[in-house]
């Protein structure tokens, strides 16, 4: 090609040595080229997050306006800020041999702080700043935007601050990583991280004939996969979102990554095909996350600001989250559980009749005991949960109840004996104490467990409580008020609670988190 080639970069200085690898390369064979330096939006806007300004391809818009106006001919980005749509006119072109793909952690003196609660770490990237709170969730994250130069200069600056994280490509192409720095091997890169992608027009075939001699296949079979997995998850800069794939003896493997915005929910997948099999990764690996929560997790990312409508007094499992319809759902566990150091002598004794309420408790006992060492006659549960724990951990149930008050006077008519020992929480309604004790029976107490009452203030757009004992009530109110909020609850015991101070108090029809969760789903019908 006699024409010389304009090859359109950003100007900082990281974006400069990358344009001229690819300069080299294509002078190596023959082209002559010039560089076209021009200086994108997200380098002019440095007092925001990247995923605040708004704007899809931030560091590559003002390239492809340049090369729609015929004013470069190609252009050189890092693949990792390249979006996954390309725009109409403009193709990949070539893809150059990929440089080290991990994020890097560069800190002060030393790195103590790993395993410290507190500590502040510096990042711009959702990504790295989701999965550094999953790893280390008491820590502090930061703002950091800039030039490489400039965030390194700025983590010198802060005295408070005792790491930041950059790509290992990036500090070590311009030659400045310093030696307090350690690769994240845990933390998931971005899509693409550590390669090069040349862009040109798609109608300029002799340019991509050229860009296609420096194009290295291996990256390119890796990064496009990375960013099917993207955009198949519908993702960009504002979802924290990860992916590597890799090829080694003829085999792909892969491992994507989709993170809440705290990191508090974290949704993995791993896959490996054979070279030339390898087509449907991607596919396979989005539904994998997708169909495991991270359709939730992306509605949250698209709507963050959305209204939390119903709060759970209890954590809820992925799929109890899925069971709700038309309702975002809000969860933690209000009720921390301490177990106590039940006396062996007492376990390992014959006891006729014995009374167990609660899963709680089946751990308290079989953490002191084994199953083969109990002597406990007969067995007397409440709720279907707990029968399961204790024919699992213990032995056969004779009879159980969905609630307290239904077992205490199932006892008063066909007890075997006129004593029962109760392991029971320090926390608890005396129902069935009082019913057994009122008809002559006679009540052993056993502490099992502490319940500790562990709640926060909830968000004032919450609409709706649910309830799982009188304990999460109490704990509930510790922090909050009832307002004109609903409470959904379990049962009836935990409904009569929650009537002292609800005025609108729902029960569901059966005790289980799932039939809470259908009750919530009927009002939101």
């Amino acid at each position: 090609m006699s024409k010389i080639i304009r090859i359109g970069t950003r100007d900082s200085e990281l974006a400069l040595w990358q344009a001229k690898t690819v300069q080299q390369q294509l002078e190596h064979l023959g082209h002559k080229t010039v560089l076209v330096p021009v200086k994108s939006t997200g380098d002019m806007l440095l007092d925001k997050p990247i995923y605040e300004l708004g704007i899809t391809g931030v560091f590559t818009r003002i390239l492809d306006v340049a090369m729609l106006n015929n004013e470069i001919d190609i252009a050189v980005h890092s693949l990792k800020d390249v979006p996954t749509v390309l725009p109409q006119g403009i193709v990949q072109a070539a893809v150059i041999k990929r440089g080290n793909v991990r994020d890097t952690l560069v800190f002060k003196d030393n790195e103590e702080f790993l395993s410290q609660r507190e500590a502040v770490i510096a990042t711009g990237s959702l990504r790295r700043k989701a999965q550094w709170l999953n790893r280390y969730p008491t820590h502090t994250i930061v703002g950091l935007r800039g030039n490489v130069n400039t965030r390194l200069q700025k983590l010198e600056d802060n005295e408070d601050w005792n790491g930041a994280i950059f790509a290992a490509a990036g500090i070590g192409r311009i030659g400045v990583r310093p030696e307090e720095a350690i690769n994240l091997e845990w933390m998931v890169p971005a899509p693409g991280q550590g390669a090069i992608m040349i862009t040109a027009r798609e109608n300029d075939t002799d340019l991509l004939a050229i860009c296609n001699e420096i194009n290295h296949e291996e990256t390119q079979i890796c990064t496009t996969i990375e960013r099917q997995f993207l955009n198949l998850l519908e993702g960009g800069c504002s979802a924290p979102i990860g992916a590597l794939a890799f090829i080694k003896d003829e085999e792909v493997s892969f491992q994507g990554v989709l993170l809440s915005l705290d990191g508090s929910k974290k949704i993995e997948v791993t896959r490996k095909e054979k070279l030339g099999n390898h087509h449907n990764i991607a596919q396979y690996a989005a539904d994998y996350v997708l169909e495991r929560g991270g359709s939730r997790i992306m509605n949250e990312l698209e709507d963050p600001d959305k209204n939390i409508q119903i709060f759970s007094t209890k954590n809820l499992s992925e799929m109890q989250r899925q069971r709700f319809q038309n309702v975002n759902v809000e969860s933690t566990d209000f009720l921390k559980i301490s177990l106590n150091r039940i006396p062996k002598p007492l376990l390992k004794s014959p006891i006729q009749n014995v009374i167990i309420t609660s899963q709680n408790a089946v751990e308290a006992i079989t953490a002191i005991v084994p199953k083969e060492e109990l002597q406990f006659k007969n067995i007397y549960c409440v709720g279907r949960r707990t029968k399961k724990l204790i024919e699992t951990k213990i032995g056969k149930v004779k009879h159980s109840e969905n609630y307290a008050k239904s077992l205490a006077d199932y006892l008063v008519e066909y007890i075997d004996g006129t004593e029962v020992t109760h392991f029971c929480s320090d926390i608890r309604l005396d129902e069935i104490s009082n019913t057994l004790q009122a008809n002559n029976i006679k009540v052993n107490e056993v502490e099992a467990y502490k319940t500790i009452l562990d709640s926060t203030e909830i968000n004032p757009k919450v609409e709706g409580i649910m309830f799982y004992s009188p304990s999460t009530v109490a704990a509930y109110l510790e922090n909050n008020e009832a307002g004109n909020r609903v409470a959904y609850c379990i049962g009836e015991t935990t409904a009569t609670e929650a009537k002292k101070h609800f005025n609108d108090v729902r029960v569901a029809k059966i005790p289980t988190v799932e039939s809470v969760i259908d009750l919530v789903n009927e009002n939101y019908a």
